[in-house]
Formats: C-alpha cells, sequence, structure tokens
C-alpha cells in the first residue's frame, strides 16, 4: 500500500488533523516509516495499543527508549482518571531532534466521521513539514449534525443547515475555507460507491488527494 509513500511523509515533524482515522493513520505511519518515529499530541490522544508509552519524559529518556524500540508514544498525563494523554511537557521541536520522524495528532473530533474546526484549532507545531487532513468518508451523504464534529461551524462555512446531508462538495467546500492541509486522507472509502464520493470531493479541491481504506490496506492517489 505504501502510506508513507503516498502521503510524501518525509524526516521531521508532520501533524495529522481532521476526523475519521486519525489514529490508525498515525499507527499504520509508525510501523512504516524507516526511521525512528516518536508519536504525540498537541492537544490529547489516547495511548496506542502495544507501544511503549513515555510519560513527559526528558528528551535524552526519549532517544534512550528508542535504541531500544524504534516507535514510542510520548504524552503528558491529563488526569488521574482520565486515560488520555496530553502534549508532552518537553515539546514538540526536542522530540524532533532525536526521532526521525515526529508524527503530531493536532486536533479532536469526538470520533465523528467528518469535522469542522473552531479558530483554535488544529494546534500545528512549529515547524510541521505538512499537515495531513483525514476525512472520514463514512459520514459523506449523512445529515451534518449527525456526521460532523462543530456542525454549526461547518454549515457557516458550507451555507448549509444541520439537517442538510453532508455532501462531498460540501465538505470540499469547507476544507477549502479553512485551507489547513497540505494534503487530505479520504479514508473509510470501502466501497466502490464511497471511493466514487471520495472522487467528487477530490475534484472540488486544490490540494493533493489519496483515498481509500487504511484498515483495509487499499489506498490509491486520486490527485496528486
Amino acid at each position: 500500500m505504501g502510506t508513507a509513500r503516498l502521503l510524501h511523509v518525509t524526516r521531521g515533524v508532520t501533524a495529522v488533523v481532521g476526523s475519521g482515522g486519525k489514529t490508525t493513520l498515525l499507527a499504520t505511519l509508525a510501523r512504516e516509516l524507516p526511521g525512528t518515529v516518536v508519536l504525540t499530541t498537541t492537544t490529547h490522544i489516547l495511548p496506542f495499543a502495544g507501544v511503549r508509552t513515555l510519560l513527559d519524559p526528558s528528551p535524552d529518556e526519549v532517544a534512550s527508549a528508542l535504541e531500544r524500540e524504534r516507535f514510542v508514544c510520548v504524552g503528558g498525563r491529563a488526569g488521574e482518571k482520565d486515560h488520555k494523554l496530553v502534549a508532552p511537557a518537553c515539546g514538540v521541536e526536542a522530540l524532533a531532534a532525536r526521532a526521525d520522524y515526529v508524527l503530531v495528532e493536532a486536533d479532536g473530533a469526538r470520533r465523528l466521521p467528518l469535522k469542522a474546526h473552531a479558530s483554535w484549532e488544529p494546534v500545528v507545531p512549529a515547524g510541521a513539514t505538512q499537515t495531513v487532513l483525514v476525512v472520514g468518508a463514512g459520514g459523506l451523504g449523512s445529515p451534518v449534525r449527525e456526521a460532523v464534529h462543530r456542525p454549526e461551524i461547518f454549515c457557516e462555512l458550507a451555507g448549509c443547515a444541520a439537517e442538510d446531508p453532508a455532501t462531498p462538495e460540501l465538505v470540499a467546500r469547507v476544507l477549502r475555507a479553512e485551507g489547513l492541509a497540505t494534503r487530505v486522507l479520504v479514508n473509510q472509502a470501502d466501497t466502490p460507491a464511497l471511493l466514487a464520493a471520495a472522487g467528487s470531493l477530490a475534484g472540488g479541491l486544490d490540494v493533493p488527494v489519496v483515498a481509500g481504506s487504511l484498515r483495509a490496506g487499499r489506498l490509491t492517489e486520486l490527485r496528486g
């Protein structure tokens, strides 16, 4: 499949934003990339199953861990009763000095397939070489109020009502208005109909677009 190749992930810091598969994308890239990898966040993230988690380590502790394991997750503790991790105290820049790749989840979507962004998000770290925005194709065609995180912002940008279906054209309109991504991944497009919808979305964008299913291991470039 070559997810990292299709998304042109290079050494340094890559921010991942949007909805509908950010965690799966981060885990996939960590397995694929050839060097050492740190998974982290500028907002909050759940620990990755089977991946060693370092809680607010020093940069030297991160470097030491990467000598034994090719990729690790780094974050701060959100609270005693919260299983999520928050941004690590050492900062992304220090992590980038110790690892070949730093993959950063830079916003949240409350597990919904689509989202619009508030003025304060995403929290893309300085020095990020690109921002990959994930779109969940499973939300296309569903009512905005059901499929979209921050539906009121989506409606304002798209010029639609919350009861309207989130068509590929409306989603593309929102993505163009936000202008956040250097590259878009339309995930969950695991049927011919959803892949066709992803093609319609790609036609309304002016950045490279990859579509398919991360879980099924099938991705294709729709717009280079």
